[in-house]
């Protein structure tokens, strides 16, 4: 028997309700509801393989601040942000940072980088 999934696109700013028929091998059967091609491009990605922009912040030694914000360059996976999260609270940056500075390289082996996203100067 199918399922229905309803997904809100957000690839422009109509936000499309769309509709997934989806069966029981877990493949799309119908898509209804999108109003351009990017549309079904997003909800297609967002049902198989969804993908966060992860903003957060890093502690900072010797900084005007205790915490810098940071965010991963590129999307990551949905079920990887919490890991993600614990491997962020593990680091603990020396002022000055600068912004774009690379926080965590390469983070859980996704490619993705962790990014300062502001300058913190030293104390």
């Amino acid at each position: 028997m199918a399922k229905k999934v309803e997904i809100t696109c957000i690839s422009c700013p109509m936000g499309c309700d769309v509709e997934l028929t989806i069966d029981a091998d877990n493949q799309i059967e119908c898509l209804e509801g999108a109003s351009c091609k990017a549309g079904e491009k997003y909800v297609k990605n967002e049902y198989y393989n969804p993908t966060r922009i992860l903003p957060t912040t890093a502690r900072v030694k010797n900084g005007v601040l205790p915490l810098v914000p940071v965010k991963s360059k590129e999307p990551l996976p949905k079920e990887l942000l919490e890991k993600a999260m614990i491997e962020i609270a593990k680091v603990e940056l020396e002022a000055p940072v600068k912004l774009g500075d690379i926080v965590i390289e390469d983070i859980l082996n996704t490619g993705v980088n962790i990014v300062a996203t502001r300058e913190m100067k030293r104390k």
